[in-house]
């Protein structure tokens, strides 16, 4: 069974590489998407525990990518290479 909390997920959330790329605003993504602040921040900090296809899909609209450059699956063994080095 797998060990799944919040302290050790495997999933990554790079919305703020992807934004600082295109020199985009946490605000100027929020007034493009029609999202509110609270939840591009979250999807931004990584802060948050469910994923919301939709929100993604608005995301990677206004940011012209795809939903991989916005998250990233870390494998367990990536994790404890890392940790070694």
């Amino acid at each position: 069974m797998l060990n799944m909390n919040m302290e050790n997920h495997r999933i990554k959330f790079k919305l703020k590489e992807v934004m600082e790329d295109r020199n985009m605003s946490k605000n100027k993504v929020c007034v493009l998407t029609g999202l509110r602040f609270e939840t591009v921040q979250g999807y931004y900090k990584g802060n948050i525990s469910r994923v919301d296809l939709y929100v993604l899909s608005l995301l990677c609209e206004c940011l012209n990518c795809q939903v991989g450059d916005i998250l990233e699956y870390k494998k367990p063994e990536d994790e404890k290479e890392s940790q070694k080095n």
